[in-house]
């Protein structure tokens, strides 16, 4: 049994050992001080401790001496079986007492802090935490004797006032670290249980006592029934051997007596041999009632303190007390106090990492780097100017000081602290460094090994029949590579989370004006009316002065400028919004909040349709001139009035029709661009954003219809098990390693760094897909902790549609993707593009490639004679299989503790389920799959290369095409159909 704490009598925590000094264990519970006694002995446990060295420490951990997570395994055990005694005594109609009640009707709360202490303690925080080297809790982590120094002198009665305070005064002679402060709550949770379980004890004590006492009572009746002798015979046993004569069972046991009969023979010796033994009958009765109220109000004050534990904001209160938020917030640039709370918190873990290795006290560290971003604001660096520095941020980043501690002078911090790094964090900056080499040397060598393994299963194989598997194998192959270097990323590295200013209260300043619009078609009236719908859901959900909506709409593709309904439609997208801004009313000088830009039809001689020019590019494209005071623009005039931008528009928020910003998300996104660090910086000598980022990709998440709406297909194909090429999963990878997302149209730019990344670099009609194009220039990051909702296509048929759309976009990208990329001129000329770029570029290209290389490969199987069937076909299925299966093969491992088996073995079924619906679905849609993927191909590939109009339409509308087309739709839609109900039914 461990050391327990005794009552105080002199301010210090009393040990005793051993089961019986655990039962007559009495609260923590010290002299019931006020604020003024609270501070003095707070700031007298700070003179009095003593803290092992960190070496100490980490070797006594080493050795498995964790003596409050121990003590905190044995209290749940002891706990639920108090609980059990108690309910069961309840059920017999048994005395449990009020604090017994107390625990029984409150077991839940228990419980849920058992938990909560459990998760919020694992064993290397633990190890972090100071350790006392000398008093009654030598070994124990020194902020524990802070939480019961707490709860002793506060009877368990615990708020954010006595401790904020006892915080206060102790670290005026003791600092605590950020970690210890983080510790708080949960050494409060774990003291407050240490009071629960001794007055569990106590109640369960009582109880045993009471059931004692009963018993004897009942025994000296019943024999009193019987006769003088046998009333003898157990009186002689009582005082030969009676319990512990404790003040519960001498009052119970008089008590049962004298309601009996008020004249029992035997009572008034028995009251006087008890007294002259043990203690009279009063002193019983007031010793019984004051230890029973003792602990009622011990055991209702630590239950009640657990649950205003739970709803306190422990975040305020670690700023509040922390030393380091003090030097922090003496930022020269001010942003420090304007940025989120998860952001601060980022730059003070890493003052507590630097800290740990160097010796050094956080507030130190903290301090030396604000000393270097206060130089860098006296004497800020003219680097970068001559370069081309977009906005100016080139100078102000470094007087920032999260430049020091996330950005790029972390090395100056470092160094100025002498911080040598662990070989965990070195290893993960060496994988950085070498990124490229990491993320595509892991590729290829897993996708030779795969190759190599398919070989030897074919056995021996002629020349030519060895580059015919090798040509229709090496797609397949790669798929799982990537897959599995993509989950060996993810699962290693850690996740980057953008810095961002917190403006959900303060609200977007006029200096980051931002224009939210939605780039769409309008082809009816009832369309104009869906738009402005949606558009008012989105201004409803991020109402704010500085933020404007607009719709961007072009009319929809028609064989002449104008068609019949073109007047109705505009009119009614002109009436709408003017109701809008009648109705929503904006702040005098801000401008409207609603606004429409629509554009003509234009002759396209490429597509043969006159349509709006560039379509979604060209909007962009055309808004950004407008809101830089451009007037060579095609957006018509409105009510007679010339086309007017609002003012002073920094950041525009790209949506798409189906795509919603949930409440309070656009203050989010405006904030991760304008925090200096996330500022882009553009090199006119590299022609494109070389520091900072231009665009902020949120995460995209698909959202499904109601039940009754939603199809199979959504089911299975829209949730983050799915194997959607575009989803973001791929981004994170992106993200984490080489600290670049990919754009996927939804999202923040800056105006000004977006228009010079891309100037003249694309010529008219060249590109169809030109967000991931957008995203390389200009710099995309993904923030993965900022999300949006898009609808999934409900058939397959439209999701196959929209994949080929993306297909032909990404074919079109092929120049660049060899450095010769033509200017708006049409002239080609080489480019700058990092290898990641290409490499994102030329992937989808290869995606485009697996379904004709697998479908491929399956008939190859067929006609090479030399080579196994079932083993090829084994092979190409399992290139199919295995990445729709990752998710179940990586969630056979619960993630975390506390997760039961039955919830655990739902989640894997599901996942095993959506695997194998989405393995079917591939494999019955291969050949069909295919088909799609070729003629998008060729298709682009032959407007690229082929000029000549009468061959050009040939190539592309013979009548044979249309055909096989609809007869190989048709065919692929019964097979799916009935694939579809043989997997329903099972």
């Amino acid at each position: 049994m461990s050391r327990l704490f005794a009552r105080p009598g002199d301010g210090r925590w009393r040990v005793g050992s051993g089961a019986d000094a655990e039962r007559f264990a009495g609260p923590i519970r010290g002299e019931l001080l006020g604020a003024e006694g609270l501070a003095e002995q707070a700031r007298a446990l700070a003179r009095r401790q003593r803290v092992v060295p960190s070496t100490s420490r980490a070797g006594s951990l080493a050795r498995g001496q964790r003596p409050l997570l121990q003590r905190l395994e044995q209290t749940r055990r002891i706990l639920e079986s108090a609980r059990a005694s108690l309910a069961a005594a309840v059920d017999q109609g048994g005395d449990v007492s009020a604090s017994g009640e107390w625990l029984l009707d409150n077991f839940y709360v228990v419980q849920e802090h058992l938990r909560e202490i459990r998760a919020s303690m694992p064993r290397g925080y633990y190890q972090e935490l100071p350790k006392l080297a000398a008093g009654t809790l030598a070994g124990y982590p020194r902020v524990y004797e802070v939480a019961i120094g707490l709860i002793g002198h506060s009877e368990g009665h615990v708020d954010m006032d006595n401790v904020q305070l006892f915080v206060r005064e102790f670290q005026r002679g003791a600092t605590l670290t950020t970690g210890e402060l983080w510790a708080v709550p949960t050494m409060l949770r774990l003291g407050l249980m240490e009071n629960i379980r001794r007055m569990a004890l106590r109640t369960v004590q009582r109880l045993e006592e009471v059931e004692a006492a009963d018993r004897w009572a009942q025994r000296l009746r019943d024999a009193s029934d019987e006769g003088p002798a046998p009333l003898a015979t157990v009186l002689a046993g009582f005082v030969s051997g009676h319990p512990p004569l404790s003040p519960t069972f001498v009052a119970r046991f008089l008590q049962q007596l004298r309601t009996y009969q008020t004249n029992f023979t035997p009572l008034v010796w028995l009251e006087q041999w008890i007294a002259e033994d043990s203690l009279s009958a009063e002193d019983a009765i007031a010793r019984s009632n004051q230890r029973q109220a003792l602990t009622q109000v011990m055991m209702a004050n630590s239950i009640t303190s657990l649950r205003t534990i739970a709803r306190l904001d422990w975040s305020e209160f670690v700023e509040v007390s922390s030393a380091v938020e003090a030097v922090l917030r003496r930022d020269p640039t001010s942003d420090y106090g304007r940025m989120t709370f998860g952001t601060r918190d980022l730059y003070r873990h890493v003052v507590e990492d630097i800290a740990k290795g160097t010796g050094l006290e956080e507030r130190e560290v903290a301090q030396r780097a604000l000393d270097l971003a206060q130089r860098a604001s006296v004497a800020p660096a003219a680097a970068g100017v001559a370069d081309g520095v977009l906005d100016g941020m080139a100078d102000g980043r470094a007087a920032h000081i999260g430049h020091y501690l996330i950005g790029d002078g972390r090395a100056l911090l470092e160094a100025a602290a002498r911080f040598r790094p662990p070989w965990p964090l070195a290893l993960h900056r060496w994988t950085l460094a070498h990124a490229d080499a990491v993320y595509f040397g892991g590729i290829t060598v897993v996708t030779i090994l795969l190759l190599a393994v398919t070989f030897l299963l074919l056995g021996p194989l002629g020349l030519t029949a060895q580059w015919i598997v090798l040509a229709f194998a090496v797609i397949p192959a790669n798929d799982i590579a990537i897959n599995i270097i993509h989950q060996l990323i993810t699962l290693f590295l850690p996740p980057r989370i953008l810095a961002k200013l917190d403006l959900e209260e303060v609200g977007i300043p006029a200096a980051a004006r931002t224009a939210v619009v939605v780039p769409t078609l309008l082809g009816s009236v009832d369309a104009v009316r869906e738009a402005l719908e949606h558009l008012e859901v989105q201004f409803l959900a991020n109402r704010d002065a500085h933020l404007h909506f607009a719709l961007l709409s072009d009319f929809t593709d028609a064989p002449a400028p104008t068609r019949e309904g073109d007047g109705a439609i505009l009119d009614t997208a002109v009436r709408g919004i003017h109701s809008l801004n009648a109705r929503y009313p904006a702040e005098v000088g801000e401008g409207d909040a609603f606004l429409l830009f629509h554009r003509p039809r234009l002759w396209n001689p490429t597509q043969g349709a006159w349509m709006g020019w560039e379509r979604k590019r060209g909007k962009l494209r055309e808004l950004n001139q407008l809101l830089r005071g451009g007037v060579n623009t095609t957006f018509l005039p409105i009510g007679g009035r010339p086309v007017q931008a609002p003012a002073g528009v920094r950041y525009v928020i790209t949506l798409d029709a189906d795509t919603r910003l949930p409440r309070g998300v656009a203050c989010r996104l405006v904030g991760t661009m304008a925090h200096p660090l996330n500022q882009p910086r553009f090199s006119a000598r590299v022609g494109r954003v070389v520091e900072g980022y231009g665009i902020v990709q949120p995460h995209i998440t698909h959202s499904l219809a109601p039940d009754r709406d939603k199809s199979l297909f959504q089911t299975w194909f829209s949730g983050p098990s799915g194997i959607d090429p575009y989803a973001s999963a791929v981004s994170d990878v992106y993200q984490d390693l080489f600290h670049e997302g990919s754009f996927t149209g939804k999202g923040i730019y800056d105006v000004d760094a977006f228009e010079a990344a891309l100037a003249g670099k694309v010529p008219n009609n060249a590109l169809l897909s030109h967000d991931l194009f957008e995203g390389i220039f200009a710099r995309v990051a993904l923030a993965s902790d900022i999300e949006l909702f898009e609808e999934f296509p409900s058939h397959y048929e439209a999701a196959a549609a929209r994949q080929r759309r993306w297909v032909r976009g990404d074919w079109q990208l092929l120049p660049w993707i060899f450095g010769h990329g033509r200017a708006a001129s049409g002239e080609r000329h080489p480019v700058n593009i990092r290898a990641i770029g290409r490499w994102k570029m030329f992937d989808n290209l290869r995606r485009s490639m697996s379904a004709p290389a697998a479908f491929l490969a399956l008939v190859a199987a067929c006609l090479l004679p030399s080579a196994s069937p079932w083993v090829w076909a084994r092979f190409i299925l399992a290139t199919i299989a295995i990445p729709a299966l990752l998710p179940f093969l990586i969630g056979i491992s619960p993630p975390r503790r506390g997760i039961s088996k039955r919830t655990h073995f739902r989640a894997l079924l599901t996942d095993l389920s959506l695997g194998v619906s989405q393995i079917a679905i591939t494999v019955t849609m291969l050949a069909y799959q295919t088909w799609l993927m070729f003629d998008a191909i060729l298709r682009t590939l032959t407007r690229m290369f082929i000029t000549h109009r009468h061959l050009l339409e040939w190539v592309t509308s013979t009548q044979a095409r249309n055909a096989v087309a609809l007869k190989l739709t048709a065919m692929y839609k019964r097979m799916a159909g009935g694939v579809l109900l043989a997997v329903a039914a099972l």
